[in-house]
């Protein structure tokens, strides 16, 4: 793909394209409405439950979206992940009989390399940070000529995150507002293009993972140093450029919450609805229930809980 081909906007018939061409490899994941009296908000707030997804998250919808449009070759497939990426291309190769190396960087939570080599990857695990990792593999890419696999940067992979919005909308129609994590945007991306204007997007983030906050401060997107909590599921270095463009033309306001926060919102989460979500998945619920977002009366309001790679002991409960 071209310098000029890459900043070609994902548009809605590509996520439809998508949708189709995974819906046998994937779950259709549900949806859960939460009432004034669970929350103490002041309206209903409906969840939909990438939780659920094979792998646990959204990613296994762009793992499959990716292999599935690509012509992949003999030397398989090497991809950069903070864990749940990772998890998901190893599904997604070993269904489809591809070889792959995941290269993950040190603070990756030793359950989410565990589950990648139990399906048979070869994980790499380098004492460098992310934005380092994105060298290692295209050099990796020139010495094999293996597929490169970005976990939020590459067209097939946003128009794959961008099929749980058509679920979406056909499960919970007529959301005004439908707020979702960021890390590197690719999952915001694709809500994005299929959503487009119909209907709010509100980036949330976590104070130690603001690649799109801090890319909105400085008017340009900026490299970070990702950490807290949510680094191995929301700590990319730089908000990505689809996600970028689709900010500027799609992306209402964005919003930060803190870990303390998010743990609360985990708690919360288990506590009402008996989900178990990591910290990156937490944290779009996060920002309602910390108030960093506050719903208009009778707003109604979508939440991407999108992923729930998380030890159970290390959920905060009462």
């Amino acid at each position: 793909m071209s310098e000029q081909d890459a900043f070609v906007p994902i548009s809605a018939d590509d996520v439809r394209s998508s949708a189709q061409l995974i819906k046998s490899y994937i779950r259709t994941t549900p949806v859960l409405w939460l009432s004034p009296e669970d929350t103490g908000l002041n309206g209903p707030v409906c969840l939909k439950l990438e939780s659920l997804q094979i792998t646990g998250t959204f990613k296994a919808r762009n793992a499959f979206s990716l292999l599935l449009s690509a012509d992949v070759p003999r030397a398989g497939i090497v991809a950069v992940s903070g864990g749940n990426f990772g998890f998901a291309m190893a599904y997604a190769a070993r269904a489809l009989g591809y070889p792959i190396t995941v290269f993950v960087p040190d603070f990756v939570p030793e359950i989410k390399a565990r589950h990648m080599r139990g399906l048979g990857a070869n994980v790499e695990i380098v004492s460098a940070d992310v934005e380092n990792l994105f060298s290692v593999i295209e050099r990796r890419v020139e010495e094999t000529g293996a597929l490169s696999a970005h976990p939020f940067d590459q067209p097939e992979v946003i128009a794959g995150a961008g099929t749980c919005a058509v679920e979406f909308d056909q499960q919970a129609s007529g959301l005004d507002t439908v707020l979702v994590a960021v890390g590197g945007g690719g999952l915001m991306a694709g809500i994005a293009a299929w959503m487009g204007g119909r209907t709010r997007i509100v980036a949330v983030e976590t104070t130690g993972t603001p690649t799109l906050y801090n890319a909105l401060q400085t008017g340009e997107p900026v490299t970070i140093n990702p950490e807290g909590i949510a680094a191995s599921s929301l700590g990319a270095p730089r908000i990505g450029r689809y996600a970028w463009r689709a900010t500027r033309e799609h992306v209402h306001s964005s919003v930060l919450v803190t870990d303390e926060q998010v743990r609360a919102s985990q708690r919360e989460l288990w506590e009402t609805a008996r989900l178990i979500t990591e910290p990156g998945g937490a944290a779009a619920y996060a920002a309602l229930h910390s108030g960093a977002y506050v719903p208009e009366p009778n707003e109604r309001v979508g939440v991407v809980v999108c992923g729930a790679n998380a030890d159970p002991g290390s959920i905060p409960v009462h």
